[in-house]
């Protein structure tokens, strides 16, 4: 009993054993096949590992070409807002350029100008008579007569006394213009002038084409030579003396005119109707633009300066007698007669006191 014991022992053990071998040869087998698939887990973990590794580089790359396009657009921004700054610099330099040219014009302009009166002072030259107007002759120049046309009036022997226009001179060349006010040929007192155009007759200058719309201020500056006698008369209200300014040529307004005011006077706007424009060569009823008479009770030689507007003045004060029958126009004391010269180069007129003619040599 015991052998069989035994011997069944002996069996159930090698039984066993080839058991045991064929488990422990699975197992192996299993662990060999673990083992690979460590091996090739950890191999793939690797390459993972390598990738991420590229990735991460390539991410550093990237960021490192993010960084340096950001610096480099960084410095364009710089080159950009240096660009616009010296931009900026180049246009206030330009700015200042301009300026400093300006002024340099400027005085070269007041050189010129400056030359120019030195070699008019100096300057040997004739005056010659236009225009005389006697206020209480018995003929009235007015707006309409003589100014625009250029015919002769009246002749040379009472040009000094009378009414009086040369055709010859009109049409001559002026760069200078005298306004004389004269007793009996003796210079009273004088206004020398230069004409902002230069070399233009005064047949041009109070002609047609001009007349519309007339208002020209033909001078500037103001007079370049101012002389009054110490005994003379009657300036506080006078057309040329008791105001300054320029001379203002073709004074139109609403339907009235004036052929020479100065624009220290009152300059009516060109739509008022005030007749309250003064100076010389006036009518209150024309058309100034044509040359055009309305009627002709308010055609004058002269009226003084003063503030006498249609609506609430009946009292025009007018030098002598030479004015239409309009009732508004009163007959005053003749301050004067009042000769107009002009000359291309004379830039200067004798002093008062000196004896008037046709053509004065200065």
């Amino acid at each position: 009993m015991k052998i069989f014991i035994i011997l069944t022992f002996v069996i159930w053990a090698g039984v066993a054993k080839k058991s045991a071998k064929k488990q422990l040869k699975a197992i192996k087998d299993e662990l060999i096949e673990l083992k690979g698939q460590l091996s090739d887990g950890l191999k793939d973990l690797r390459e993972k590992q390598q990738d991420l590794s590229d990735g991460q580089e390539e991410l550093g790359n990237k960021q490192q070409e993010l960084s340096d396009g950001q610096e480099e657009l960084s410095n364009k921004q710089q080159e950009l807002s240096d660009g616009q700054e010296e931009l900026s610099n180049k246009q206030r330099e330009l700015s200042d350029g301009q300026e400093q040219l300006k002024d340099k014009q400027q005085e070269l302009q007041e050189k010129v100008e400056s030359i120019e009166w030195q070699i008019a002072d100096v300057f040997v030259g004739t005056w010659h008579l236009g225009m005389n107007i006697n206020p209480s002759d018995g003929h009235i120049f007015g707006y309409v007569v003589g100014w625009a046309t250029g015919n002769d009036i009246g002749n040379s022997g009472d040009a000094l006394k009378k009414d009086y226009l040369s055709a010859n001179v009109w049409a001559m060349p002026a760069n200078y213009i005298a306004i004389v006010r004269h007793q009996q040929g003796v210079v009273d007192a004088v206004k020398v002038f230069k004409f902002k155009v230069l070399g233009e007759s005064l047949s041009i200058r109070f002609g047609l084409p001009r007349m519309n719309p007339g208002r020209q201020i033909v001078t500037f500056g103001g007079p370049i030579q101012e002389s009054i006698a110490s005994d003379a008369e009657n300036l506080e209200d006078d057309p040329i003396f008791s105001v300054g300014g320029d001379l203002a040529f073709n004074w139109a307004y609403s339907d009235n005119g004036c052929r020479i005011a100065l624009t220290g006077g009152h300059l009516s706007e060109a739509d008022v109707n005030d007749d309250n424009t003064h100076g010389l060569g006036n009518h209150f009823a024309v058309n100034p633009l044509t040359n055009t008479i309305a009627n002709n009770q308010w055609t004058h030689d002269i009226s003084n300066i003063q503030d006498c507007p249609l609506q609430t003045c009946t009292n025009v004060r007018v030098q002598g007698t030479d004015h239409g029958p309009g009732p508004h126009l009163k007959s005053g004391p003749v301050y004067g007669n009042y000769a107009i010269y002009v000359s291309q180069t004379a830039s200067k007129f004798p002093e008062p006191g000196f004896k008037l003619g046709l053509e004065i040599e200065v």
